[in-house]
């Protein structure tokens, strides 16, 4: 009873695996087929690609022969026999079914390995070309005192209505001054 327990689980492990390499690269995958890109990598990743006896073109081949003739992609069911056959290349001197549970194993509970993604370098170049307090002319009007963009109001010119030229330093003094109290003195 407890090995095939064990062995649900390992299935649903490697269902797990089957479903994150299925959706690796595409957002509108729904885990349930695995396309030919996703299965490479998954051979790759996991180390079933040995270099000698299992090759890229082989698993490239081993992909053809079980997917359906005028699909491109491969189901889980399909995905077993996949690596059923690849085992029984990897292992030679063992059993079909003790080739499968190795390879198996391989892949049980692996998630595709993400390498050569770009990191932002924080150079002294960059920072110094990024940094909003330095600018000058309109592209200062662009952002405000933080440094964060003001949106279509640094992009677009508002009209201005007040009467005074842009840049005016004594904005909105001519009022007070036409409209001082007149106290103590004769009309």
């Amino acid at each position: 009873m407890p090995e095939n327990l064990g062995r649900t689980f390992f299935i649903t492990a490697l269902e797990e695996s089957f479903r994150r390499f299925a959706i690796h690269g595409d957002t509108r995958a729904t885990g349930k087929e695995l396309h030919g890109k996703n299965w490479s990598k998954l051979c790759k990743d996991c180390g079933v690609i040995d270099g000698k006896n299992i090759t890229l073109t082989d698993v490239d081949i081993v992909f053809s022969k079980v997917k359906k003739k005028s699909c491109r992609t491969i189901t889980f069911e399909e995905f077993k026999v996949a690596l059923g056959e690849l085992a029984r290349k990897k292992y030679k001197e063992k059993t079909g079914e003790d080739a499968e549970a190795e390879v198996f194993k391989l892949i049980e509970g692996k998630a595709p390995v993400i390498t050569g993604v770009t990191r932002a370098v924080a150079s002294p170049t960059v920072s110094r070309l990024t940094d909003t307090t330095k600018f000058t002319g309109s592209h200062k009007e662009r952002f405000d005192e933080t440094g964060r963009g003001k949106g279509k109001a640094g992009r677009v010119d508002l009209v201005d209505t007040s009467g005074y030229v842009s840049g005016y330093k004594h904005r909105g003094t001519y009022e007070k001054k036409v409209n001082k109290p007149t106290e103590g003195r004769p009309m």
